[in-house]
């Protein structure tokens, strides 16, 4: 199937969806509505059972049938049809079994943004501009953000995507006057005529090299959100390959490259000068001077204990590429003051650099969604030196853990190992931080490695301190997700906090 091929050639043709989720669903809920014949592939009965009941019985009868099956069985059963198009959960890696049978069958593969994204121009409301972000770290706190500048301008304009509701659902809906996009590298890889307003790759750092194959092929991947972009392409200037990845982009003519820095803007560019955010890209009077968006305090309830002079210097970045994202909208660009509007109404998600607890002079800080080294970095690095406690482990996806190491030594008091497989962190640990006190916790279950991992922070951690689980490693090897290590530590933390501060009463 082209990849200009409109939705309404999808009626009659035969697809293949391969994942379940929430997302898998909606998509097969949209797809039957089109009138294609679906086939749907998952590992698990347990989804196709729920998928039919979320469906309904009509609904659910009128798919072609469903395949259950392991990476193996489901790409033997992809080579055996006569599918002509797939669409793909981002959890099909891209090395994997699945996408090389329908590469070897020539088997047009789509995500669901490629999907949202043909059903958005083929709707009522063709125009709705997307603003669509990537990155190595960042990306929901910048799409937040976004979203949050642009409802302040008056704007229907959810989060969507990698974060909140499934785009597909959101467009299917048709009430959104503008779309903040988070997109990951799983979906851009076959995403293939997105053709955003604005977007931007906020960072690069080796992330999900299992799931690509390499580091090359990660960061083409991320590339991949800047092709026919229309209006503005934002890049980080403290991150050249994301310049690069604009310089070397199919843009639509008349795109600007747009940057963002936390030093003073040059032309160009939205910036920090001292406490206030500034914009030298956008306002009329750009080649002479800046115009203020936003300051510090929009931003300082963001900051550690609400204090503007811990406010993490990435807190900053992602507002800056947040407002340049959003100035590129008519909506905002006629109201610029809706930045700092959006700032100081944006909320962060859980589990993102959240303080959970206070007791005996020492903040226990859940950052559970850090699940690689670049994310934990930008978070340690904001601690003062040798005040961190760090909570680090889980699966390291085949990362390397020294750089990282290297980068947050000074701020560290002592580490504490949790994961399956300590081996590349306590190698890291040894080489890179001689002499800092690491304790290491047993392989269990959640619950008895959160408690014994809080227990040893609380024993190393002095008074003014922080205890920060920022694991630089994905969840999956002890815990259900990201969110529910980050649950767990935060009731414990809570317990540990409430301990410390009864004992320290009962001394005075």
């Amino acid at each position: 199937m082209s990849t200009s091929t409109p939705v309404e050639a999808l009626s009659g043709a035969r697809v293949g969806v391969v994942g379940l989720g929430r997302t898998g669903t909606a998509v097969v809920d949209v797809l039957i509505a089109l009138g294609a014949r679906v086939t749907a592939f998952d590992a698990r009965s347990a989804a196709v059972d729920a998928l039919r009941e979320t469906l309904g019985t009509a609904t659910a009868d009128r798919m072609d049938g469903a395949v259950v099956g392991d990476d193996a069985g489901i790409a033997a059963a992809i080579a055996e049809t006569d599918l002509r198009l797939l669409v793909v959960s981002p959890g099909v890696p891209a090395t994997g079994p699945v996408l090389a049978a329908a590469r070897a069958r020539g088997l047009e593969t789509w995500s669901e943004i490629e999907l949202a994204w043909r059903l958005q121009r083929a709707s009522a409301r063709p125009d709705v501009p997307w603003l669509a972000v990537t990155g190595t770290d960042g990306k929901t706190t910048t799409v937040g953000m976004l979203a949050q500048i642009l409802t302040a301008a008056g704007l229907n304009a959810p989060a969507v995507g990698n974060i909140g509701e499934p785009a597909i659902t959101t467009v299917a809906a048709g009430r959104a006057d503008a779309l903040a996009v988070e997109l990951s590298s799983f979906q851009l890889h076959s995403t293939h005529t997105l053709s955003p307003l604005a977007s931007t790759c906020l960072n690069v750092a080796a992330d999900h090299l299992d799931w690509h194959g390499s580091m090359a092929a990660y960061t083409a991947d991320k590339a991949r959100v800047y092709a026919r972009t229309r209006g503005a392409a934002v890049y980080n200037a403290a991150d050249a390959a994301t310049l690069a990845m604009v310089e070397e982009a199919d843009v639509v003519e008349g795109c600007r490259a747009i940057g963002f820095t936390t030093a003073a803007p040059a032309l160009g560019q939205v910036g920090r000068v001292e406490d206030v955010l500034v914009d030298r890209a956008y306002h009329a009077g750009r080649r002479r001077s800046g115009v203020e968006l936003a300051t510090f305090a929009d931003l300082v309830h963001l900051a550690p204990g609400a204090d503007a002079d811990r406010l993490p210097a990435h807190v900053v970045a992602d507002a800056l590429a947040a407002a340049a994202l959003a100035l590129a909208t008519d909506a905002v660009a006629a109201d610029p003051g809706a930045v700092a509007r959006g700032l100081r109404a944006y909320r962060p998600g859980a589990h993102r650099i959240a303080t959970v607890a206070q007791g005996g002079a020492i903040t226990w800080i859940d950052d559970s969604k850090a699940t690689n080294p670049h994310s934990a970095q930008a978070a340690l690095a904001a601690l003062p030196e040798g005040t961190g406690v760090w909570i680090v482990g889980g699966d390291t996806k085949g990362a390397s853990f020294h750089d990282l190491v290297r980068a947050v030594r000074a701020h560290l008091r002592g580490a504490v190992v949790i994961g399956r497989d300590q081996t590349a962190v306590l190698e890291a640990l040894a080489q890179q931080a001689a002499g800092l006190p690491v304790a290491t916790i047993p392989d269990g279950g959640p619950q008895d490695v959160t408690d014994a991992a809080v227990a040893a922070a609380a024993a190393m951690a002095h008074p003014g301190d922080t205890v920060m689980l920022a694991p630089a490693c994905a969840s999956w090897d002890q815990f259900d997700s990201y969110a529910q290590r980050g649950d767990l530590f935060a009731r414990a933390a809570a317990r540990a906090a409430q301990a410390a501060a009864a004992a320290e009463g009962g001394l005075r």
